[in-house]
């Protein structure tokens, strides 16, 4: 699937591995696994497919409508958008957060 790193940080994260050590062990990793399974999935529904990324629809006030979060461990997640535009499928992934602050 097509897939644009909209966040600086994940982008830098994704194309020169730099900014790792902000993140705890694992964490990382967890990104890099969750990034190649995005680019070899045809639509979001495989991602769904795949139970421990746990994906949901992220919801309340802080949350844009359509965001969505994918589980890279037990406190951080990859949050993304789905979109589509001519060319088909699109995921926008927006960074990865810490979802306990």
């Amino acid at each position: 699937m097509r897939f644009d790193i909209e966040d600086e940080a994940c982008r830098e994260l994704y194309t020169k591995e730099k900014g790792a050590d902000k993140y705890p062990s694992g964490v990382v990793d967890a990104f890099f696994e969750a990034m190649a399974f995005i680019e070899a999935s045809k639509e979001v529904r495989d991602l769904y497919a795949m139970r421990g990324f746990r994906v949901e629809k992220l919801r309340g006030k802080q949350w844009k409508r359509g965001e969505r979060s994918l589980r890279l461990n037990d406190q951080f997640r990859l949050i993304f958008v789905q979109e589509r535009d001519s060319r088909g499928p699109l995921l926008r992934i927006l960074g990865i957060t810490d979802y306990h602050t």
